[in-house]
């Protein structure tokens, strides 16, 4: 079982809620680096990561993609 990138973002916050959205479908996630950027826009930025096991990646872009296409 290995971990693989689902998504970057350059705020932390955008990490963890599609952790939670994963999470609430039974998709299980981590963030990598969430918390790095404490000051959003500070000009020095690493983006946060949310991984997945990679047995879980095509559902868990399938959930994504659900999300998008009810907007």
């Amino acid at each position: 079982m290995s971990l693989v990138e689902l998504s970057r973002h350059m705020h932390g916050y955008e990490a963890e809620i599609i952790k939670g959205r994963l999470e609430s479908a039974g998709v299980g996630a981590v963030c990598f680096d969430s918390g790095v950027n404490i000051v959003e826009g500070a000009g020095i930025a690493l983006p946060a990561r949310v991984m997945v096991l990679k047995e879980d990646l095509a559902e868990a872009r399938a959930i994504l993609a659900e999300d998008v296409a009810l907007d």
